[in-house]
């Protein structure tokens, strides 16, 4: 199957280039962006900045991905902070947050809307 470009959303990269129960770093256009698959979810791609505002590094795709409470989050591997996935929001810092980006799986391309 091939995938279809839609006016908002471009291919990023393919399902192979994902890791399961982690994230990946990709870039669109000069953004950096943490992709985390997480196949065992109902919802199982997200999309975040990649960029680790408190830590000011990009970073975040080589966090650890778990869960606080209902919240999937992931854990900046610098200062362990943890970033919703849904959100982008910070649990520890209300001041700080990332941004969140559509994505989804055509076939095998993933596909964000940028």
């Amino acid at each position: 199957m091939t995938a279809v470009t839609q006016p908002d959303w471009q291919a990023i990269c393919q399902r192979d280039d994902l890791v399961a129960g982690g994230g990946v770093c990709a870039l669109l256009g000069q953004e950096h962006v943490a992709l985390f698959y997480l196949p065992a979810q109902e919802r199982s791609l997200y999309a975040l900045g990649n960029y680790d505002p408190i830590g000011c590094a990009s970073v975040l795709s080589r966090g650890i991905v778990g869960s606080i409470g209902e919240r999937l989050v992931v854990a900046s591997p610098l200062y362990k902070q943890h970033f919703d996935l849904v959100t982008g929001e910070c649990l520890e810092e209300a001041s700080a947050a990332v941004p969140v980006y559509e994505v989804r799986l055509d076939g095998d391309s993933v596909l964000i809307r940028g």
